[in-house]
C-alpha cells in the first residue's frame, strides 16, 4: 500500500489558505464583467491507495457531451438546491458519474474555488478513498475512468503553460500530459494549486 505519508502530505498542503484561482490566471489582460452571475458547482480530486502508491481518479468525458466533450475532468458538476452542501454535491456526483459510494470517501480538505471560461465558480474537494474501488462509469457522460500517479501530478514542475485561440484572441493555460491523456485547463489548473501547496 502507499505510505502513509502521501496523504500526510496532502493534509498538510490543505491545511492553510491559498487565494481564489480561475482560468483567467495566464492571461490578465481579459477585462471580466462587473456583477457577473456564477452559477455554483463542485468536483471531487479521489486518492486511491494501491500497491504501486496513491493515485488520483480522473475521467475522460464522453464525446457526445455538449459542453467541453472529450476533455479530461474531476467527477463533478453543478451544486443542486437538494445538495446539503458543496461537498455532498461532489459526492453525489461521484456516485452518479464512475459509481464511487459516498461512504467510501474520507474528505480529507477543499482548495479554494476556481472560476472557469463557462460561468462556473467550482469548489475542489480532495477525498481518500477508504476501500478497494472499481469505477462505474455513466455511459451518458463517461467515457473512460482512469488514474495518474499522485507523485506525478504534486510535481509543479510538471506542469506547463501553453496557449491556443479561444473568441478570437490567446488565451494561455496550465496542462499536464501523462501518456495518452491531455490534462488540461480548469483540471490542469486546480491540481496545479494542490501541487504547489503540497510543495510548499
Amino acid at each position: 500500500m502507499a505510505a502513509t505519508s502521501d496523504i500526510d502530505r496532502i493534509e498538510r498542503g490543505l491545511a492553510g489558505s491559498a487565494p481564489a484561482s480561475s482560468d483567467y490566471d495566464l492571461n490578465p489582460g481579459i477585462v471580466l464583467p462587473e456583477g457577473r452571475k456564477l452559477k455554483p458547482a463542485a468536483v471531487l480530486m479521489p486518492i486511491i491507495e494501491t500497491d504501486t502508491g496513491a493515485r488520483v481518479i480522473l475521467t475522460m468525458r464522453s464525446a457526445r457531451l455538449k459542453h467541453h466533450p472529450g476533455q479530461i475532468a474531476f467527477p463533478g458538476g453543478r451544486i443542486d438546491d437538494t445538495d446539503a452542501d458543496a461537498a455532498a454535491a461532489a459526492l453525489r456526483e461521484s456516485h452518479e458519474e464512475i459509481g464511487l459510494d459516498p461512504g467510501n470517501v474520507e474528505i480529507l480538505g477543499q482548495l479554494s474555488a476556481h472560476e472557469t471560461v463557462t460561468g462556473y465558480t467550482v469548489t475542489p474537494f480532495v477525498g481518500r478513498i477508504r476501500a478497494p474501488f472499481t469505477p462505474l462509469p455513466e455511459a451518458g457522460e463517461v467515457a473512460e475512468v482512469f488514474t495518474v500517479p499522485l507523485s506525478f501530478l504534486m510535481k509543479p514542475g510538471h506542469y506547463r503553460v501553453e496557449r491556443r485561440r479561444w473568441r478570437g484572441m490567446w488565451r494561455a493555460y496550465y496542462t499536464a500530459p501523462y501518456g495518452p491523456y491531455y490534462i488540461w485547463g480548469a483540471t490542469a489548473r486546480m491540481l496545479k494549486g494542490l501541487a504547489d501547496r503540497v510543495a510548499s
